[in-house]
């Protein structure tokens, strides 16, 4: 069975705002509209501005619309009569829209009261822009009917509506976010108690200021007012102001009180009133707000902290502090294991002394670089100085700590134990860099080999390249198949390798091609080297149990010439390899 629609939630809600706010725009009408136009207190659309601001935008309509019925309603029985009743609702609803929509442009979150950007965008959407703009539009109203003048309305709708948002908004937004509910779960038996007796001692000063006694005392409030606002938060400021309102507005509207000394009619009386209220708000509240913000960023301190120290106390890799001069601030206790240290001893030295001296100056640039872009982490690899650390290598992931300015102030540092991943990454070099048949450097390395002798020849050094090519392979393997074809690379890479001298180099470039760098060798020597290689490779070799074949090779040799780079030496290299094997292959031929 389908549920009632008066018994809906979001239904009911809708009335009991509209009801809510009826009752509160009669009371303002009734009380104080002095000179016949426009009510001088104003506190009804602080309760949609609350609503708007605590709830999706997607339920606004159905508030505003419940709150424009209720103030036309009250218009129409308690204040300027039924012509006045649509153009004040709807100015009503327009400046709770500004309220809320400049909010939420402006703080995404909601939080109001949490901090005193926020709160400084509410006051000045409020006061600065919404009751500015329906200020006009109400004095207008109000100028054409009631005998009360332009300005004058303007008066009493800016002061009154301005008070009214600023004193009853933000506690009426905390209440619906559950602020208070939530204050009163973490709060202490003690901490609750004492906010309780500080604003029962609030309300007992405000009734000695406005009933007893014999002077003006309206500053004697506002250093309690300012107490709450430290000892209980922005809860017990918005309350502190409500209390002093409430207190303040009954004296002054009953005639007594310091407010009664003022020449004036009732109406000036409760204007100097929401004045003082309104400097007592923003006296109280931006303290109130600031200090929330403070308690909030020291609780997350305090439990980054803690993640901080357990996984630094736990953690096999060492943690470092470190300053912005490259001092050590703090060890964790790793650093004993790993570095083989006491972290107490570390502490206040420069953090580049447990680097190699080779290494250091990456280091230090990984710190440099991390000071100057925050928010960013910068890796480096490096060694340890240490003798006695049981590690060679380490990896440091630096990122800057910046202060509540924003400012980069030091470092934190994570060193780990890298030594194994270097094992197996140089493991994995080698096997890249060797020809997995022969044994001899794969092409990557041997040309690698050569770009660096390339470098060495620019500082006066002769040597040679020799590209070398088996005679009629082909033919060995399709006699005796290719696993003798396999085993006579094998044979012919080793003794290459027996005929060259400690610092030559022999690579497989692929299939039966070979080179073999030869340093410091001109081209002379380079060419009796290659006639010896020659005699070496003819010694005849086994395929087999009772077979051996005899194999040759061409050759093309260059001498590396400086300002040269690889491709052109190889290009040279090749073309003398071309002209031998059409000479008759089994020769050598020097690059033109």
């Amino acid at each position: 069975m389908p549920r009632p629609v008066l018994r809906h939630p979001a239904v009911q809600k809708t009335l009991l705002i509209g009801g809510v706010y009826f009752i509160a725009a009669s009371a303002a009408l009734m009380v104080s509209r002095f000179e016949g136009g426009l009510a001088f207190i104003w506190a009804a659309n602080a309760l949609l501005m609350a609503e708007l601001l605590t709830s999706r935008t997607e339920h606004w309509l159905r508030a505003v619309i419940a709150c424009a019925i209720a103030s036309a309603a009250a218009t129409t029985l308690f204040g300027m009569g039924p012509l006045a009743a649509v153009p004040m609702a709807a100015i009503n609803m327009i400046e709770a829209l500004i309220v809320a929509t400049l909010c939420r442009l402006f703080v995404p979150d909601n939080r109001v009261t949490g901090s005193i950007r926020p709160l400084l965008v509410f006051i000045l959407a409020l006061c600065g822009v919404a009751d500015v703009v329906t200020g006009l539009l109400a004095a207008t109203v109000a100028s054409q009917l009631t005998p009360v003048p332009f300005g004058p309305s303007f008066l009493q709708w800016y002061t009154g509506h301005a008070l009214g948002g600023l004193t009853f908004t933000p506690i009426l937004m905390m209440l619906l976010q559950g602020d208070l509910r939530r204050w009163l779960r973490q709060q202490s038996p003690r901490a609750t108690v004492e906010a309780a007796l500080l604003l029962a001692l609030f309300a007992l000063a405000c009734v000695h200021v406005f009933y007893v006694a014999r002077y003006p005392m309206l500053f004697a409030p506002l250093l309690p007012l300012v107490l709450i606002a430290f000892r209980v938060g922005p809860l017990g400021a918005a309350a502190s102001v409500i209390i002093l309102a409430i207190i303040g507005g009954v004296a002054t509207l009953s005639g007594v009180g310091p407010l009664t000394l003022i020449a004036g009619t009732t109406g000036q009386r409760v204007q100097f009133l929401q004045f003082y209220i309104a400097i007592s708000f923003l006296l109280c509240m931006p303290v109130a707000a600031e200090l929330n913000a403070r308690r909030r960023l020291f609780a997350m301190l305090q439990e980054s902290e803690a993640r901080f120290r357990a996984i630094a106390e736990h953690s096999g890799d060492v943690v470092l502090n470190i300053d912005a001069a490259g001092h050590i601030q703090y060890a964790s206790p790793s650093a004993h294991e790993q570095i083989g240290c006491a972290p107490d001893l570390l502490v206040g030295q420069p953090a580049a002394d447990l680097v190699h001296p080779e290494d250091r100056a990456g280091v230090i640039a990984a710190h440099h670089r991390a000071i100057g872009q925050p928010g960013s982490a910068h890796k480096v690899e490096f060694r340890p100085r240490l003798p006695e650390g049981d590690f060679q290598w380490c990896e440091m992931v630096t990122r800057a700590v910046v202060n509540e300015r924003g400012d980069p102030d030091g470092v934190v540092s994570i060193i780990r134990d890298i030594s194994r991943h270097k094992a197996r990454q140089h493991a994995l070099q080698q096997v890249a860099a060797r020809d997995s048949l022969t044994g001899a450097d794969s092409r990557r390395a041997f040309l690698e080999k050569l770009d660096r002798e390339m470098e060495r020849i620019g500082q006066g050094i002769r040597s040679s390249l020799l590209l070398i090519d088996i005679d009629h392979f082909k033919t060995v393997n399709d006699r005796h198949g290719h696993g003798a074809g396999d085993q006579v690379l094998s044979v012919f890479v080793e003794r290459l390798r027996s005929g060259l001298r400690g610092g030559d180099s022999v690579g497989r470039l692929g299939g039966e091609e070979f080179a073999v760098l030869l340093t410091d060798s001109d081209v002379e020597r380079a060419a009796l080297l290659c006639e010896r290689l020659r005699a070496i490779v003819a010694e005849p070799m086994p395929v087999g149990e009772n077979e051996s074949i005899r194999i040759t090779f061409s050759a093309g040799l260059v001498a590396l010439a400086p300002g040269s780079d690889r491709s052109a030496m190889l290009e040279a290299a090749d073309k003398a390899l071309y002209r031998a094997k059409h000479s008759g292959r089994n020769c050598l031929r020097l690059a033109a």
